[in-house]
């Protein structure tokens, strides 16, 4: 009776610590060649689109940004990213608790490090007298079933560089969370097709 015990309790165990696996597809732009990674995780879908400096650029140009500025978060790796709550459940996320790590093979310190965040970008931005605040995941977000949300992930990182990306949310208060592997960022500019 002993030895079925551990057995059913070892079997339990096996089951409750299993990892979940979610269904990652990653599409490559046939006219640009820049990548999406679309994650669809228990209760939530968000997708990671790979987004060109000169992209940033020209958003925060066109609202009157100091050039000092508009460089500065063009120097970042930016996703445009887009969320889903695809639960029957109250879904929430909070971005301070999203890390990257650098591979290794980069010469990068391989250690989680914090995804910068809304409300970090808007201080930084309200010291160099800009008000704009558009354009950016927000810090936290609260989803009824089927709700979704947009903005840009900025990730510090130099151009083309490779990391993992651990994200984290909430469905009915229990937490989730979930690692991207081998996500890059976009180049400086796009290859020329004509060469």
């Amino acid at each position: 009776m002993m030895l079925y015990k551990i057995i059913l309790l070892t079997a339990l165990l096996a089951m409750t610590s299993a990892a979940h696996t979610a269904e990652v597809s990653i599409h490559k732009n046939e006219v640009s060649g820049l990548l999406t990674w679309t994650v669809d995780d228990i209760g939530f879908k968000v997708e990671f689109i790979q987004l060109l400096p000169d992209f940033i650029r020209a958003i925060y140009a066109k609202h009157n940004f100091p050039a000092e500025e508009v460089e500065r978060a063009a120097s970042y790796c930016v996703f445009g990213t887009i969320l889903k709550n695809t639960s029957d459940k109250h879904m929430s996320y909070r971005v301070d608790t999203w890390r990257y790590r650098p591979k290794a093979e980069q010469g990068l310190p391989v250690k989680e490090l914090p995804v910068k965040t809304k409300t970090q970008w808007l201080e930084e931005w309200r010291k160099a007298g800009i008000l704009f605040s558009w354009t950016l995941l927000p810090d936290t977000g609260e989803f009824a079933v089927g709700d979704w949300q947009q903005g840009f992930t900025t990730i510090k990182l130099p151009r083309e560089s490779k990391f993992d990306l651990i994200y984290k949310w909430q469905l009915d208060g229990v937490a989730y969370s979930g690692i991207l592997e081998d996500m890059q960022c976009a180049p400086e500019t796009l290859p020329d097709v004509n060469s």
